[in-house]
């Protein structure tokens, strides 16, 4: 392996890091209705676990409704069931083929909690990354002990990783401060 290999595949593990913090944020309610909320719900369905976005439609006609029509009339139980048994902590109502899925508004005790979860993730996401620079630096050492690559190649090495490290870390911090926003705007 390369030094330019070590250094992307650092920042390919980094920048996968970064969406799955975008992602598990887009998990996280706010008050207002979003698809993301439950497209991921794993649904007891023909005898398998999938996602509710394979086994439905689901749309926010309004800032604070969401809708699911399941594709198939008989899951609408099972749907129903899956969204109970989430930590969403939102009750959906069946009328007839669809569940309405009404998103409170939430109180400043709910605002808190959601806080600390947030911050959490973002310091899962920043742990990652540094698990990432950890790992890169002991591969640029390795090769320099191999004698694949010079000190001074070593020591631009080492700079670089800190520099995409630095990025990384702060572009956590960046949707983490907008999500918080998100989060504690009444």
């Amino acid at each position: 392996m390369t030094l330019q290999e070590v250094l992307d595949t650092m920042e390919e593990k980094m920048m996968k890091t970064l969406e799955f913090v975008h992602s598990e944020f887009a998990t996280v309610r706010t008050g207002k209705a979003s698809t993301s909320l439950v497209e991921n719900i794993q649904v007891e369905a023909y005898g398998a676990h999938m996602r509710l976005r394979e086994l439905a439609g689901i749309s926010t006609p309004e800032p604070r409704l969401i809708v699911i029509q399941p594709w198939d009339v008989s899951l609408v139980q099972a749907v129903e069931k899956a969204i109970l048994k989430s930590e969403l902590g939102i009750t959906p109502r069946v009328d007839g083929k669809i569940l309405r899925i009404p998103i409170p508004e939430l109180d400043q005790e709910r605002r808190q909690e959601l806080d600390k979860v947030i911050k959490k993730m973002a310091e899962e996401g920043r742990v990652a990354v540094r698990n990432e620079r950890r790992h890169a630096h002991d591969q640029a050492k390795k090769l320099q002990k191999d004698g694949q690559i010079t000190e001074d190649e070593l020591k631009h090495a080492e700079k670089e990783i800190q520099t995409k490290t630095d990025e990384y870390i702060k572009e956590i911090d960046t949707v983490l401060s907008h999500k918080e926003k998100e989060i504690l705007a009444v």
